[in-house]
């Protein structure tokens, strides 16, 4: 049999000439980077071709929240392949999908109806729109079609999801193909006019005056629970979450909560919503949805949004994918949903946060360290190298590249958000393995003075 196998310099040169990056700069990617060539991976870390270990401190763009190739999840992919690869969802059903939308309902409480299935974070929040621009054509409310998110949000990159984001550098060049969207002051942001309220409660002001004025032609407020991730880890209290889901019900505004990467136990509980005991007219999940094992994801509906699809045929939600619950990922989905309950997952997360919060702690006597935050699992802090105290993320400022690199040769793999360094590791990880990290991170930051 001949070896096929590449050498470590000959992917890299073929990944060079042949492969387009996901939100990478390209030209400086092909004449300066040196790629990570991931060889394999197990738990937190992966190995790169060369034989270096590097904990995988951003868990592969936040999907694998049980860890690289946990064995109960590969054996649950190998078992389904054995039965049933793919097959279409429209007019047929299958076992794995069933028990997932089961399991999952059961998670999203009593008053959900119907989990609709896709493959990516960005499908699930544009399937969430539809539904909910399509409920008030479908209730005779047609007037109600206009969308509301937070300043800095991101929802994924589809012209649906992209028009109701707000990071500028991904989405600013698409100005003219991206619908308009009213956009509320972000709660995380932290950018008062010198109140002695908190900034929370300051943007929830400036919301309600907007809601209440345009309240008859919008359809939904879609927003990131708790942390706007692409934002630059911006954080909000539970509080303002409430207020808002309170103000949506007086003035009939659905609100559907994009639970794509704060869910599965990100926060510390299993949905961040339900810190704000709140149930939402619609989720949206992906990423831990499959364990990060395959593209897979859910939009759930209460029961007032799917019965408004029960009517003639042109009432319909005509939207679809090739591979919407397929049996490869729903079983695999189904078995992330069973480790969770089985092995204690989210009752595992209160020490782990704590040392989290004691690893971050190290890190504040540094000069350039500002706004040091944490919400459950998810921890982050912005590098400032000026007089600039923005904490939202600078995709243009280069710190966190040069913090990543120092990181790299200590063994962590902590690709950053511009300027903004963070931290979303596996929920498996273990106390000691946290203890591991944020040494690392410590010493890359004495680097970096």
């Amino acid at each position: 049999m001949t070896n096929n196998t590449l050498t470590r310099n000959e992917i890299v040169a073929l990944d060079k000439q042949l492969i387009w990056h996901p939100y990478t700069p390209m030209r400086p990617y092909i004449d300066d980077i040196d790629p990570v060539v991931v060889d394999r991976a197990e738990g937190i870390y992966f190995y790169d071709r060369d034989g270096t270990r590097l904990i995988d401190a951003n868990s592969s763009w936040w999907v694998n929240v049980l860890g690289h190739n946990h064995p109960r999840l590969m054996a649950a992919l190998v078992r389904q392949t054995e039965k049933l690869a793919h097959c279409c969802l429209a007019n047929i059903t299958h076992e794995p999908a069933v028990r997932v939308a089961q399991k999952l309902l059961e998670r999203c409480g009593s008053d959900y109806a119907r989990v609709f299935y896709s493959d990516n974070g960005t499908t699930a929040v544009e399937c969430g729109l539809r539904m909910a621009y399509q409920y008030w054509q479908n209730v005779g409310q047609p007037k109600k079609k206009r969308f509301v998110s937070l300043s800095h949000a991101f929802h994924g990159e589809t012209i649906g999801s992209a028009s109701v984001s707000g990071t500028k550098v991904f989405h600013q060049t698409l100005g003219p193909l991206l619908f308009d969207c009213i956009q509320l002051p972000s709660p995380g942001k932290k950018d008062g006019t010198g109140s002695d309220r908190p900034w929370y409660e300051q943007a929830f002001a400036r919301a309600r005056d907007l809601l209440q004025e345009q309240s008859q032609e919008i359809a939904a407020i879609i927003l990131e629970p708790l942390v706007q991730g692409a934002a630059g880890m911006l954080m909000y209290p539970p509080e303002y979450l409430s207020q808002l889901h309170q103000l949506c019900q007086e003035l009939d505004i659905l609100l559907i909560a994009d639970e794509v990467f704060v869910g599965y136990g990100r926060t510390g509980t299993f949905f961040a919503h339900q810190q704000a005991n709140i149930e939402p007219d619609i989720i949206c999940m992906a990423k831990g949805f499959s364990g990060g094992v395959l593209p897979m994801a859910a939009t759930v509906a209460n029961k007032r949004v799917f019965e408004a699809f029960l009517g003639p045929a042109e009432q319909t939600l005509w939207y679809g994918h090739s591979f919407t619950g397929n049996p490869l990922g729903a079983a695999v989905a189904l078995e992330t949903l069973t480790i969770f309950e089985e092995e204690k997952i989210i009752e595992s997360l209160p020490p782990k946060c704590n040392a989290i919060q004691r690893g971050l702690d190290r890190l504040t006597d540094h000069p350039w360290v500002h706004d040091v935050r944490r919400t459950g699992m998810i921890a982050a802090f912005t590098l400032v190298s000026d007089t600039s105290k923005d904490a939202t993320a600078n995709y243009l400022d280069d710190a966190g590249w040069r913090f990543s690199a120092e990181a790299r040769k200590r063994g962590a793999w902590l690709r950053p958000l511009g300027n903004v360094v963070y931290f979303v590791v596996p929920l498996t990880i273990t106390e000691a393995q946290i203890d591991e990290l944020f040494d690392i991170a410590h010493q890359s930051l004495q680097a970096i003075r």
